[in-house]
């Protein structure tokens, strides 16, 4: 049994990996950050409210006592310049981990991250770049373990949507050759990142980096 922090619960991925937390009997406990509420009431689920997710010392006495977070915030980089890409890829993930460090180094720390991001913080595509540093960053705080789940297409289940309606209307076009998709090795759907995420914590892998392939097979009990 775990307890566990999920930050972006309200955004596609985050609300896979909140059902699938839900749902499974290992996990005991659930705390999301958000800045608005969820319409999700559940015995296992606690709620905070946060707005300033570049300082979480507000809500440090929230955050103890937890084995994992899956930290699942993103946004997009399509029309951004890279210092505001930056400060809300890079600096909201270092605050967070940070906090979560001094509390309890001994936690599991995931994060969301995308294909093609590039560790050497030196490639010529920017989200890239930024992605690669804030891995880095991660990797090498110090946490118990930590695992980068470089996500490319991800099939949504069991309702999940975005919160873009853009996306949404590509996947409402793309909903009859769902079963096509999922026989693709390296898609993957919301529930199987879910459970991937649950079984980081409890069996882990040697594999620090995982693509959707990956994914898929930590997701196996």
């Amino acid at each position: 049994m775990m307890k566990v922090i999920i930050t972006g619960s309200t955004g596609m991925v985050g609300q896979g990996v909140l059902l699938e937390c839900l749902e499974s009997p290992k996990v005991e406990k659930i705390l999301v950050i958000n800045r608005r509420h969820l319409s999700i009431k559940h015995p296992k689920l606690t709620e905070v409210i946060h707005n300033d997710f570049f300082d979480f010392s507000a809500i440090k006495d929230h955050l103890k006592g937890y084995d994992a977070c899956f930290h699942c915030m993103g946004v997009s980089s399509l029309g951004m310049k890279e210092n505001e890409y930056h400060r809300y890829t890079y600096d909201i993930t270092e605050a967070l981990a940070k906090t979560l460090f001094l509390i309890n180094p001994q936690m599991v720390f995931n994060y969301v991250s995308g294909k093609g991001t590039d560790r050497t913080e030196k490639g010529k595509v920017m989200w890239a770049r930024v992605k690669g540093k804030t891995e880095n960053l991660i990797l090498n705080m110090g946490f118990k373990d930590a695992y980068m789940f470089r996500l490319q297409m991800v099939i949504p289940k069991k309702g999940v949507k975005s919160k873009t309606t853009w996306v949404n209307t590509i996947y409402a076009l793309m909903r009859p050759f769902y079963p096509l998709l999922e026989k693709n090795k390296n898609n993957t759907t919301s529930v199987k990142v879910g459970q991937a995420m649950i079984n980081s914590v409890l069996t882990g892998s040697f594999t620090k980096i995982l693509d959707n392939h990956l994914v898929n097979e930590l997701a196996i009990d």
